[in-house]
């Protein structure tokens, strides 16, 4: 029985809590649990099928309730991914997905809530009192039946030309159980193979595919319906799904809702990770 996920945290649950090889600790600021899990060895790699690296879990309240600017959990996640990125230099923001599909759309509806910053230099900069801010680029992919273009071939040609000093792609992610879709929010500096939760799997986009680090960051919105069923009833109701519905997946209700919101809480967090110099009541305005 295959069960599809995109979060680190499951691949572990199903591999079992003593799998070899992978440093894991657990840990809570500003009211939320968050898990840090480093897979370090080529065993640990093949068992938990995720790439080495990192892999950081943040349990949320459910992104269908609102929260603002001012909201003290923005800064925690902005300081965890702040802990992946290069210390200096320019970032690339790349929102994937197809906003045409509101359960892909997390990826482009981020992207166009963070603050782009690489024109903002010289005179002008500090003439406005912006000379403290990071130079951030920001593109949103699409996907390739929409542009005939590979994600990460068209992410790669973005890197040669601009030089940034690392990639952060931001994607909606797959997850094996209804109750996370929403609210757990996964960070990682393993980069990230779009698709390959629900088994659409593309080139792979990672330090080795584009040249720099690339951080992934994304919330579940989906399960497989195959592996929801054999999550659920075992081997026998995974048997039992007729043909077409293996190749579905479960949405929430408020899908809507909840990619829009998911959506602006990445884009804050980002912004407070990239611009640390800056208050997030600050970054909104220049929003």
């Amino acid at each position: 029985m295959h069960l599809r996920t995109d979060l680190a945290v499951e691949a572990r649950e199903i591999a079992g809590d003593r799998v070899g090889g992978v440093d894991f600790k657990t840990y809570s600021e500003s009211g939320l649990s968050i898990s840090r899990l480093t897979v370090k060895t080529e065993k640990a790699k093949q068992t938990l099928g995720k790439e080495l690296g990192t892999y950081i879990t943040i349990s949320l309240p459910s992104l269908t309730d609102n929260f603002s600017a001012t909201d003290r959990r923005l800064k925690t996640i902005g300081n965890e991914i702040r802990r992946l990125l290069p210390v200096n230099g320019l970032i690339l923001v790349a929102g994937l997905g197809n906003e045409e599909i509101t359960p892909d759309s997390l990826g482009p509806k981020t992207a166009l809530k963070v603050l782009a910053t690489r024109h903002i230099r010289g005179e002008l900069a500090r003439a406005s009192g912006l000379d403290g801010l990071r130079p951030v680029a920001v593109m949103n992919t699409g996907v390739t039946g929409q542009t005939g273009i590979e994600t990460g071939e068209y992410i790669l040609s973005v890197v040669k030309r601009i030089r940034p000093n690392a990639v952060v792609a931001v994607d909606a992610l797959a997850s094996r159980r209804l109750e996370r879709l929403g609210t757990t929010l996964q960070i990682s500096d393993a980069g990230i193979s779009p698709g390959a939760g629900v088994g659409n799997h593309r080139t792979k986009i990672n330090s080795e595919t584009v040249g720099v680090p690339v951080i992934s960051v994304g919330v579940p919105t989906v399960v497989d319906v195959q592996t929801l069923a054999g999550d659920l009833l075992g081997e026998v109701g995974e048997k039992e799904l007729p043909k077409l519905a293996k190749s579905m997946v479960v949405i929430p209700r408020e899908i809507d809702l909840l990619t829009e919101r998911a959506s602006r809480l990445l884009g804050f967090a980002l912004n407070a990770a990239l611009q640390e110099r800056f208050e997030l009541k600050e970054l909104v305005e220049l929003m």
